[in-house]
């Protein structure tokens, strides 16, 4: 028998904030090439899927976690889930509605069907190839759900509350309309805590748990990056895509450099040797 190590780092507070800032890099930079550069959803997205499978081959290729070949490859699954939901939200003309309870049924069908072919579903301990084949398909259709959970939150929820601030026996008051994007990211910030709550303070499985908050922090991303470079009469800061992606990028680049624990992988589970 021997260690074997896993391929991705341990899920710590610091795994979660750099984990936010891709999904901003995603959002941000997904747009930047289909809307600023007028490539359109398909082309952004074509590209983006390019882009992901050359970092996913440079990630399976290394024997360990590495921190620059997972996360390129995070940042990579993150464009490509926002092109691709704005292509099925807007150009196929499905809607958030529809599309996102497509997804999340998808990425429930790939949890079960993980779970059948592995016995178990993994969160950090990725060490065999299996594992890492479905934790990559996870993290790919779950970013692309968290895309169109944050864009339906932001269009939807303002509404929603306008409309109960109206009706008996709520009296919220008006105003909701302004809220936009900062309404959605308050929503899946505390979704997020109650996961994180669970995981202190239930037995709940902790499998479980993990993909809940890694479904939930995209869309967290997802406002974010729109709070940061959608237009001021739809909510947002109107700051340039590039300009932005940048600043997160390197913001993120620099929390892995910092936390000693993104540095290496999270604990081995001893497995056979080969």
């Amino acid at each position: 028998m021997k260690q074997a190590l896993s391929k991705a780092p341990p899920a710590i507070l610091m795994f979660w904030v750099v984990k936010i800032c891709a999904t901003t890099v995603g959002e941000t930079g997904g747009d930047a090439l289909s809307m600023s550069l007028h490539l359109g959803y398909l082309v952004a997205t074509l590209i983006f899927l390019v882009l992901f499978a050359l970092a996913l081959i440079w990630q399976v290729a290394t024997g360990r976690y590495r921190p620059l070949p997972y996360w390129l490859t995070v940042v990579a699954t993150t464009t490509v889930g926002t092109t691709t939901s704005d292509f099925i939200d807007r150009t196929l003309h499905l809607g958030y509605p529809l599309s996102s309870a497509l997804l999340l049924g998808l990425v429930i069908l790939v949890l079960i069907v993980w779970r059948l072919v592995c016995g178990r579903i993994s969160a950090d301990h990725i060490v065999s190839r299996r594992d890492e084949v479905f934790y990559w398909l996870t993290i790919v259709v779950s970013n692309t759900l968290g895309t169109a959970l944050g864009d339906f939150s932001s269009d939807a929820l303002p509404d929603l509350m306008e409309t109960m601030s109206k009706a008996p026996p709520f009296g919220l008051g008006g105003g909701w309309d302004a809220w936009g994007f900062e309404l959605g990211a308050v929503v899946f910030a505390a979704l997020i805590a109650g996961v994180a709550a669970l995981h202190f303070w239930t037995r709940a499985p902790q499998a479980v748990l993990f993909w809940a908050a890694y479904i939930l922090t995209r869309p967290l991303g997802a406002t974010l990056g729109d709070t940061l470079t959608k237009p001021h009469a739809q909510g947002g800061l109107d700051l340039d895509r590039f300009a932005a992606t940048g600043v997160i990028a390197a913001a993120m680049a620099a929390f892995v450099l910092a936390t000693k624990a993104l540095r290496r992988p999270a604990e081995g589970v001893t497995a056979p040797r080969v």
